[in-house]
């Protein structure tokens, strides 16, 4: 009696952690199991702890069937095999399959990159000093995330790339002066969730900070407790890779080349063809492919892509098709500071630029360039974000805003 209870307790518990394992961390299962965010929160800060509570209780099982004769031999064997999948599964997909380059990115010049990458392909590039990094989406695709030691152009920035959202975004992985050892764990609201593993603490990509200093009680469309204590963005944009190359001939590309170790090659393989299925289908297809939203809004068809910005607590995004119909470029204002909306047909890409120089901007090239002088970039753009994963996260935005408030007729700035 004794070994029969043991076991059963045994059992409950170690296959019914596995079932929250593979639901809130599975990622795939997530198209058939709708997953509530502050459970999947709960398992990505004590990942570790919940798997040796799990693993620990199949062992009583185990000893409780093989020493105490308790529960059936069958039933062992099953229970056996559903724990190989429940805990291997996430796990290998996790930490394996999505195993990030953080620190060791590889990036190669130009000629190298055009063997694998079409012209018109769309990259997300990040620049400072002149040393400029394009990503292909296809490449950053599976790792998430890539940096390495050289930095860029002497600072130490990561590019952060999330294909559910089409979102690439650049970032200083530091809190309060502390590098974060960011790994990639699961994403909802079709974006992705990291986790600083020095803290454990889960950091949604398209805010920057850590949930800890999440302030759920906060107006506005981005609000942490203390906004000093997140990773800052860096200018971060999109354009072709012809476009690339034309602005920056000497500038090096990230590539995702297959490993040389067998069993990683085949795992890659397996796992670029399952995000390459599921990325088809989220491109195209009305509904998201992991139906994880908490929010609504028809105002834009779902995959329709928009740049999008936030200046305090406010949140602002244009569609390119907008940008066009309006001669190329857009004044607007956005948390109390005048920015420019352009357009650039020769390198093919749209930025956002912060102007502060009292009048409205007529032209702006790729460079920042200006009837009024040189811009500087808006360091916080989402480019080319999917429109409902935008509007999941900054519920408040407004869509293609115009009119800035800058001085105009001799009268004074407000």
């Amino acid at each position: 009696m004794a070994g029969n209870i043991i076991f059963a307790l045994g059992l409950v518990v170690s296959l019914g952690i596995g079932f929250v394992y593979f639901r809130d961390l599975g990622d795939i299962s997530q198209m058939v199991l709708k997953v509530k965010r502050k459970n999947m929160i709960r398992f990505i800060r004590h990942e570790y702890r919940l798997i040796a509570v799990g693993l620990s209780g199949f062992a009583v099982a185990t000893l409780a069937h093989f020493i105490l004769g308790g529960g059936p031999f069958w039933l062992w064997l099953i229970a056996a095999l559903l724990v190989l999948v429940l805990y291997g599964f996430p796990y290998v997909w996790v930490h394996l399959g999505l195993r990030n380059q953080l620190n060791t990115a590889a990036f190669f010049p130009i000629a190298e990159a055009q063997k694998f990458i079409g012209p018109t392909a769309p990259v997300i590039v990040i620049e400072n000093n002149g040393h400029a990094r394009a990503h292909p989406d296809a490449q950053i695709m599976r790792p998430h995330l890539a940096g390495n030691a050289d930095g860029l152009g002497g600072e130490d920035i990561v590019m952060t790339f999330c294909a559910m959202a089409n979102l690439g975004q650049g970032y200083a992985p530091r809190i309060e002066g502390n590098r974060l050892d960011l790994e990639v764990l699961a994403q909802h609201g079709n974006n992705l969730i990291l986790r600083d593993n020095e803290t454990g603490e889960p950091i949604q990509q398209i805010y920057g900070f850590r949930e800890t200093d999440r302030d759920t009680g906060a107006d506005g469309p981005a609000c942490p407790v203390r906004p000093e204590a997140k990773m800052q963005p860096w200018p971060t944009y999109r354009m072709t890779f012809r476009g690339f190359q034309k602005a920056f001939p000497d500038g090096e590309v990230y590539l995702n080349k297959p490993s040389p170790n067998p069993f990683l090659r085949l795992l890659d393989m397996v796992t670029e063809i399952t995000f390459g299925w599921g990325i088809a289908r989220q491109h195209q297809e009305d509904a998201p492919v992991m139906d994880n939203m908490d929010r609504s809004d028809d105002r834009l068809p779902n995959k329709s892509y928009v740049w999008g910005i936030t200046i305090g607590n406010d949140a602002a995004c244009w569609t390119d098709d907008f940008v066009v119909e309006n001669d190329w470029i857009v004044n607007a204002n956005v948390g109390g500071r005048d920015v420019v909306v352009s357009l650039d047909p020769k390198y093919e890409s749209l930025g956002v630029w912060y102007n502060d120089k009292g009048q409205p901007i007529t032209r702006c090239d790729f460079w920042g360039m200006s009837d009024q002088g040189k811009l500087q970039r808006v360091e916080t753009l989402r480019a080319g974000v999917f429109w409902h994963v935008w509007s999941e996260f900054f519920p408040e935005t407004d869509i293609n805003r115009v009119g800035a408030r800058v001085q105009q007729s001799g009268e004074a700035a407000e």
